[in-house]
């Protein structure tokens, strides 16, 4: 299975008030991951734009270990959680800078038409995609 560890260094706006990256950010995170994680396979969602399609998060968890602060350097650690030829579930992490999970979580996602929001086979409307997304689930 490929996974992609990206760096992200924890900005003072991330923060809240107790000085841990506040919740949502986390998911903002897990968006950058998981754009690497696809460019890393040779794709990108601006050419799935370019044909009207878009990946909305139909699903999202995220737990919570360690608090993470302003000033660490994490890694999120992103890879295909699972997959259907329809609906793509990416997994990550986020591991602070000793190294321990901080956070970890999934977001589940569908292709659909931008304008009209209907469903889409990602096997069919995006042959490359799902080839490569078969393929990472194999590698080691």
């Amino acid at each position: 299975m490929r996974k992609i560890r990206t760096t992200i260094e924890v900005r003072y706006q991330e923060t809240d008030k107790m000085g841990v990256v506040y919740h949502a950010n986390y998911l903002v995170w897990f968006e950058i991951g998981r754009t690497k994680f696809i460019e890393n396979l040779g794709l990108s969602y601006t050419e799935m734009e370019r044909n009207n399609v878009v990946s909305p998060v139909t699903d999202a968890n995220v737990s919570f270990k360690r608090p993470v602060r302003y000033g660490e350097e994490v890694a999120v650690i992103t890879w295909l959680e699972a997959y259907n030829g329809v609906r793509t579930t990416y997994g990550y992490q986020i591991l602070n800078g000793e190294g321990d999970v901080a956070v970890e979580g999934t977001t589940q996602h569908v292709i659909v038409h931008k304008d009209s929001f209907r469903p889409l086979s990602l096997r069919k409307a995006f042959p490359e995609w799902h080839q490569a997304y078969l393929q990472s689930k194999e590698d080691d």
